[in-house]
C-alpha cells in the first residue's frame, strides 16, 4: 500500500469512527434512565452486545468504502462511493434521533432510509468491487433488525415516552 492508499484508508476510517462517535455519544446520554425504562421486545439482545457487534460493523463500513475508492474510477463507482458516504450520514443520524432526542417514529423513518441506501450501495458495490459489496452485506442484516427492534419499541411504549428533548 502506498502512502496516498494509507492515507485514504485512514480518511474512512476517520468518516466511520466520526459516526461511531456520534452514535456513542447519543446513546450515553440517554441510556439512564430513560432507555433502560422503555418496554422492549424479547428478542432484544444484551445491552452488552451492541459495541462488539457495531465496532466489527463499522470496520466492515470503512473497509469497504476504502475498497470502493480503491477501484478503477468509473460513474458506477462514483455512485456506490456517494451512497456509501450517504448511509454514514444516516446511520449517524439515527442514534441521535433514537437516543439523544428519543424521537423513536423519526428514527424510524430514518432507519428505512438508512437501509435502502445500504442496500442500494451494495447493490452498487457489487458491480465496482464483490468483496465491498460482501463487507456491507452483515452491515444491511443487522441494520434490518435495528429496524424492526426501533419498531417494536415504538409500538410497545406510550407516545409521551418518546417526548422530544432539546
Amino acid at each position: 500500500m502506498n502512502a496516498k492508499e494509507t492515507a485514504a484508508l485512514a480518511g474512512f476510517g476517520a468518516l466511520t469512527a466520526g459516526a461511531a462517535a456520534i452514535a456513542t455519544r447519543a446513546t450515553q446520554k440517554s441510556l439512564y434512565p430513560w432507555y433502560v425504562e422503555l418496554k422492549k421486545p424479547p428478542f432484544q439482545p444484551p445491552r452488552q452486545a451492541f459495541a462488539p457487534v457495531w465496532t466489527a460493523l463499522y470496520g466492515l463500513i470503512a473497509m469497504a468504502g476504502f475498497r470502493l475508492w480503491r477501484a478503477k474510477k468509473s460513474p458506477r463507482r462514483t455512485v456506490a462511493l456517494s451512497l456509501w458516504g450517504t448511509q454514514l450520514a444516516a446511520n449517524a443520524a439515527w442514534s441521535w434521533l433514537f437516543f439523544r432526542k428519543h424521537r423513536g417514529k423519526a428514527a424510524l423513518a430514518d432507519i428505512v432510509v438508512l437501509e435502502s441506501l445500504i442496500v442500494s450501495a451494495l447493490v452498487s458495490a457489487i458491480e465496482v468491487d464483490a468483496p465491498a459489496a460482501t463487507m456491507l452485506a452483515p452491515y444491511a442484516a443487522w441494520v434490518a433488525f435495528a429496524a424492526v427492534l426501533n419498531e417494536e419499541i415504538v409500538r410497545r411504549n406510550p407516545p409521551t415516552a418518546f417526548a422530544a428533548h432539546p
